[in-house]
């Protein structure tokens, strides 16, 4: 089950690595990648292909209420969506990021890492805002995880800068 379908948590930002196929990892070593980040990483719902290979999985960092539903995209898919998004890094990149953009486009997978805050109330109502516990660099930790395992490059698309 995604945390889009779980109340208990509310969808913040996606975020993308970005990672040529043949250094597709298997299943095994991503989940063992993550749970070298933290001993509390609950990693659950694990999808594979026939490969062994990674298909999607999610990541719940009960410490630090945050979660992570994480995703394998290749392929076509990856290769047209990336037009857009190499364009507005490529405008925003300068010196060795420069580099980094050019990497990119190389790459035909992708992982899609969908950033989710669990919603904790502590007698306030779910609109105050002061109610903020999730520690919003598990999600870096866990980027930069997947990057070094597959060699690839971590997006932030919102700001459009490369991690």
């Amino acid at each position: 089950m995604s945390l889009f379908e779980n109340n208990e948590y509310q969808w913040r930002e996606t975020y993308f690595v970005f990672f040529r196929a043949q250094n597709r990892p298997n299943s095994a070593a991503v989940q063992q990648a993550l749970r070298e980040i933290s001993e509390n990483f609950q990693v659950t719902n694990i999808r594979e292909n026939e490969s062994s290979e990674l298909e999607s999985l999610t990541v719940l960092a009960p410490d630090d209420y945050a979660a992570m539903d994480v995703s394998v995209a290749c392929g076509d898919e990856v290769t047209e969506q990336k037009e857009e998004l190499l364009s507005q890094l490529r405008s925003m990149a300068v010196g060795d990021e420069a580099e980094r953009v050019k990497e990119i486009q190389g790459c035909d997978c992708r992982f899609d890492i969908f950033h989710f805050e669990q919603l904790v109330f502590v007698g306030k109502s779910p609109d105050d805002e002061d109610d903020d516990f999730m520690d919003p660099g598990t999600v870096l930790i866990v980027m930069q995880k997947l990057a070094d395992l597959c060699g690839g490059i971590a997006v932030d698309p919102q700001s459009n800068t490369l991690l």
